[in-house]
Order: structure tokens, then sequence, then C-alpha cells
């Protein structure tokens, strides 16, 4: 692992953390890190959720290196092709359609460019109450393409995604909580602690009901109600269906009628 980005666990939580100052920009071997991480979360049975957060308190992620860009260390040309950014793409989280299990982003300051897209690709969105998130790739003469342009307007009104894309404009945590793109503004010193608690309460769950939400969830995506019931029984979801007649859903109603806490074991 890169020393560029830190890895902790305690018990089934995975904590990530990007220490690339003075921006936390990411390069290709740091995107690698990153992807391992997230694959170590992905195939750890052990591992139930992750925390993604940024080293220090002005800077989530800056994003791509421009510097390394500018230096020919990176392609921009169908970056995605010529690059190996590691499993799940850019960050190992813009494009991972296998990982299922539920990554929350503590964001802990500016969340610029690609850092904004690596939020994105998150599940559960914790901003401090300082953060900024904006676009800047216009001035750049690119576009953000690995995740803005295909999330933000599904996560926000269409024009306001288009003030970010066409204007540069930055938006502030209170205004991303109020569209509902962060779930939780928290002054930056409970950030961790929020967070924290929010991966306690996901560990506690049963890992297989809480995969299957995000399997399912990526299936059905834009698809039409009716249809999205016909994929959500009859395509191949298997974490959903092995679900469905686990140990742990049979626990969960027997601790729910014998009046007891649950004790899930993701079997």
């Amino acid at each position: 692992m890169s020393n560029e980005v830190e890895v902790t666990r305690d018990g089934h939580v995975l904590e990530i953390k990007l220490n690339r100052p003075k921006v936390n920009a990411i390069d290709i071997p740091t995107s690698r890190a990153l992807a391992a991480a997230f694959s170590e979360l992905r195939q750890d049975p052990e591992l139930r959720v992750a925390i993604l957060t940024g080293g220090g308190d002005k800077i989530f992620s800056a994003g791509w290196d421009l510097k390394a860009l500018n230096a020919g260390e990176m392609q921009l040309d169908n970056w995605w092709e010529s690059d190996d950014y590691g499993e799940g793409g850019f960050t190992g989280l813009t494009e991972n359609w296998h990982l299922n299990k539920p990554v929350i982003a503590a964001i802990n300051g500016l969340a610029i460019g690609g850092g904004f897209e690596m939020a994105l690709g998150c599940d559960l969105l914790i901003a401090a109450d300082h953060v900024e998130f904006g676009l800047p790739e216009m001035p750049l003469g690119i576009v953000p393409d690995a995740g803005a342009l295909q999330r933000l307007p599904r996560r926000i009104p269409h024009n306001i995604a288009m003030e970010m894309f066409l204007l540069g404009r930055r938006m502030t945590a209170t205004e991303a909580a109020h569209y509902g793109l962060v779930n939780k503004v928290v002054p930056k010193e409970k950030l961790m602690e929020v967070a924290r608690v929010w991966a306690a309460s996901i560990a506690w769950s049963a890992p297989l009901a809480m995969q299957s939400v995000k399997e399912v969830q990526r299936a059905i995506e834009c698809v039409p109600l009716e249809q999205a019931f016909h994929k959500m029984r009859t395509d191949p979801m298997p974490i959903y269906h092995k679900m469905l007649k686990s140990d742990d859903a049979a626990e969960g109603v027997a601790a729910f009628v014998e009046k007891r806490e649950p004790v899930f074991k993701g079997e």
C-alpha cells in the first residue's frame, strides 16, 4: 500500500485516508493504492463498510494530479484505456461496479474536480461545515468525465449541475445538503466521530442485506418502476437471492420476535 493512502482496520470497518500533501491530488500510483484498499474491502468477508477521508482539514482532494498530467506521466486522450488506475477505475470508486459494501465519505475539506467525483462514488456523504464542492475543469479545456458528468445531474437539479459544469461555481456544504447531495453537515471537529458512528451502525447490521441494497439499486437505476420489480426478481442478483435464504434473515426475524439483539454473521 502506498504511503499516501493510509489504511486502518477497526473490527468490521476499514478507514481509508488519502494523505498526499498539499492538495491530496491523485496520480496513477495513488489511484492504484486507493483501488487496492477498496479491493480489500470487497474481498475480505470480515469487512463490512469503509470510511474514506482526506488528510488535514483543508482539502479532501483536488482530484487529478495536473502536474503529473503536464509531465506526461498521465494521459488525457482515452485516459481510461491508456493508463491503469486500478480496479474500479479512477480512485478505485468511480467505476467500481462490483463493490457492494457501503462506503462513507467523510469530506474534510475542498472536494474539487476528481476529488468531487471520488466523493460522488461513495454511498453516504458527510461534510464538514466549511467544505465546498467545485468542478474547475472548463478553464483547463477539459471536462469532469470521471463521474461528475454522469452522476451529478442525477443527484441535484439539472440546471444547478450545469452551473457547476459551465460556470465552475462552487457549492457550499450547506447548499449541497439542501439539494440532498450530502447526507449531513457537521462541525469539522466532529466529522470522523459522526462517520464512525454511522459506520458502526452499518457494521452491526446484516451484511448480506446491506450489500443487497447496492446490488439491487445499481441494477434498477433509471429503469421504469414495473420493470425494476421484474429485474429484481428475475435478473441474476446473487447477493440478494442469497440474503433471502440466509441464516441472518432467519436470525433477524427470530430476534425481533424474541425481543433480543440479533447476531449477524453474513451467512
